[in-house]
């Protein structure tokens, strides 16, 4: 009998890390898109998690520290934030960006976010930005973050909801994964949309040991130029995109480019390009 794939974690994880290795720099260049793409979900998830002043506040799967400027503004001096990821690349950006906002207040380490080298209750709150889907052990990711938290402090963290509203997303995916002939993914597969279907998110939180877990919905759609400037924020920043087509030859993988942007550019108007995105931002709390 034929036997059924499995989905590898460890494999996952080393090409994940790579993808973000290579596309670090990209990442921090697209940083501005970043922070008007994503600055609503963002400021929604730091006041969901209650971060202010004085708290010391841990950010995982940071890249390149966006996110992590603006919760080390919030947290102010007598405040701390450390930013974790598994890419040693995209945590340099990090500091960079620390560097050029003047912020002192932000450490930065090299971390699985499934195995957090870090003493138990030493933090106030906990984020991840469009961070968690990319887990193979999303329980056992939010379990350390469980862990890590002092009593009555929180996690909060963003990801994608359905492929139906995310189509800046869903299209390209769907369409290499038709070019590239790859099948559905696996049983227990993290990806873009895992954790957005109804209930889903909030069941993991409840799961991992969370208390007063609640969700919202954010708008946040993709303002760009023109598709052009789409094909090339996604060509040049989404590595799981290069990671999907990297059995294509050149040639193919760009048609398959071409075929992508043919089909975003019914998003485009006299006002630019405007993909269709909307966020998730969840919630939960450690008893006391």
């Amino acid at each position: 009998m034929k036997s059924i794939p499995q989905f590898n974690p460890v494999k996952y994880k080393n090409t994940t890390r790579e993808q973000w290795q290579e596309t670090a720099n990209a990442w921090f260049r697209w940083s501005p898109t970043l922070n008007k793409w994503l600055g609503n979900a963002t400021e929604r998830m730091l006041d969901m998690a209650n971060i202010k002043n004085g708290d010391r506040v841990l950010d995982v799967a940071a890249g390149a520290g966006e996110q992590t400027i603006t919760a080390a503004k919030r947290v102010g001096k007598s405040g701390y934030v450390l930013a974790t990821d598994i890419s040693s690349n995209i945590l340099e950006y990090a500091k960079e960006i620390a560097k050029q906002n003047g912020l002192e207040n932000i450490e930065t380490k090299v971390m699985d976010g499934e195995n957090l080298t870090l003493e138990d209750g030493k933090f106030d709150a906990v984020i991840s930005r469009v961070g968690l889907i990319y887990f193979p052990d999303q329980h056992r990711a939010l379990k350390e973050m469980l862990r890590v938290l002092k009593p009555g402090g929180k996690v909060a963290a963003i990801v994608y909801s359905t492929p139906e509203k995310n189509k800046f997303f869903s299209i390209p995916v769907s369409i290499i994964r038709n070019r590239a002939k790859l099948a559905p993914p696996l049983s227990g597969q993290p990806g873009p949309f895992s954790l957005g279907s109804e209930g889903v998110i909030e069941k993991l939180f409840l799961t991992a040991g969370f208390i007063n877990v609640k969700s919202e919905d954010v708008d946040s759609p993709l303002q760009l130029f023109s598709t052009k400037e789409c094909i090339r924020f996604e060509k040049e920043s989404f590595g799981a995109l290069h990671q999907m087509l990297s059995n294509l030859s050149d040639l193919e993988k760009e048609t398959v480019w071409q075929e992508i942007e043919q089909e975003l550019r019914v998003f485009e108007s006299d006002n630019g390009f405007v993909g269709p995105c909307e966020m998730i931002v969840a919630v939960g709390e450690k008893p006391c």
